[in-house]
């Protein structure tokens, strides 16, 4: 193993570098850091922020800066402040090396329509009674954990069931001609059953529809919570469409077009079918999908853990890879995610270290990696 140069050496070498120089040197290091997924180095993705070189009395140099992610769910983050750490530390005269990691979620496009909302992350199906409710509450929590700010989205205007999976029963206030949203647990939310008669059918023509619909992204103040004081621009709106491809999906699409829209089905053929002409309608409509989640991907005895294929077990992945999607995940059953949602309190915030709410976890940074890339290539 060689031995490091003398200190006087060193600090004799670091006399006749320039500050220029020296950071030029800085950059060229980082740049050996490839970002998987945009398939370029930190440094040309402008991801280094706020680079600071402070000299100390022996001639040696502290290094100070940020790498700003696209996302705080970046799955790799912690290798690469790792990585920056000892790449920089590698150079000639450097001391102490000080590495943070930021986010900054962006909306290139600027067309939410939606103000304080940067980007729109739809959950939808073909059909219904594939958990994609679920789906969509634990992702958006999840996303909340990884350090997003999240708001949710109840756009199934004929059954509703975020507030009952939320434990929310209040009616929204409104404020200055806005709605102020519920919030729950960190996250505010918005559901069409805030104000529909419990247990009562909605009978309503398309333009009713698309008019409640339009008034729950516009008419609401997404930003005005006990959470966000200041009032700090909300990184996904995730929005829980209903089944089908109707009214509904036009509306929002029009309103407030979708950055992204994740699919979820189940594992047997007959869901894949129905799930399919959801892909289809994203497609028509130019909305980029994200990705296809297998939900209810096998039973989990919770006594025995033993898994059981009830509808069978990776359709949905070979359906994606069929479609030349991302497969981003598989939930399997679990008593337990049922009885939380049944209580109003979300597996993934009642147990964030029981297995299936890391699986949430393992989703909802896949999916803000794939929006990311979505988000990259408009930008």
């Amino acid at each position: 193993m060689d031995s490091p140069p003398p200190l006087g050496h060193v600090i004799e070498t670091m006399t006749r570098v320039t500050d220029a120089e020296f950071r030029a040197e800085i950059e060229r290091a980082l740049s050996k850091i490839i970002d998987p997924d945009l398939g370029r180095d930190i440094v040309s993705l402008g991801f280094i922020k706020n680079l600071i070189v402070k000299k100390q009395l022996l001639g040696s140099r502290d290094i100070s800066f940020e790498i700003e992610l696209t996302t705080p769910a970046c799955p790799i983050k912690d290798q690469f402040q790792k990585d920056a750490q000892r790449y920089v530390s590698e150079i000639a005269g450097v001391g102490r090396v000080d590495v943070k990691m930021t986010a900054q979620v962006k909306d290139p496009r600027n067309k939410s329509g939606i103000p304080g909302i940067r980007n729109i992350l739809a959950v939808g199906s073909g059909k219904g009674g594939v958990g994609k409710s679920t789906l969509a509450v634990n992702l958006a929590y999840a996303l909340k954990q990884q350090g997003a700010r999240v708001a949710l989205l109840d756009a199934d205007i004929y059954g509703p069931s975020l507030a009952q999976m939320l434990g929310l029963s209040q009616s929204p206030k409104v404020k200055d001609g806005k709605i102020l949203p519920a919030e729950a647990f960190g996250i505010p939310v918005m559901s069409f059953a805030f104000f529909a008669p419990v247990g009562e059918a909605v009978i309503w023509r398309g333009p009713q529809i698309g008019k409640a619909v339009q008034q729950m992204l516009l008419d609401v103040n997404w930003l005005e919570t006990p959470s966000n004081p200041e009032k700090t621009d909300i990184d996904y709106l995730v929005i829980d469409l209903p089944p089908g491809t109707g009214d509904v999906h036009l509306t929002i699409a029009h309103t407030a077009p979708i950055t992204g829209a994740i699919l979820v089905s189940t594992p047997q053929d007959i869901s894949l079918i129905d799930t399919l002409r959801g892909l289809y309608m994203f497609e028509k409509l130019k909305i980029p999908v994200l990705g296809l989640v297998e939900n209810m991907s096998g039973f989990v005895c919770p006594k025995c853990g033993t898994v059981t294929d009830i509808f069978g077990s990776g359709g949905a992945e070979k359906k994606a890879i069929e479609k030349g999607l991302s497969f981003l995940g598989r939930i399997p059953l679990h008593p337990l995610v049922v009885t939380k949602g049944d209580r109003g309190v979300p597996l993934v915030v009642a147990e964030p270290e029981h297995f299936i709410s890391k699986l949430f976890l393992e989703i909802s940074s896949r999916s803000a990696q794939e929006l990311s890339k979505v988000t990259h290539k408009e930008s």
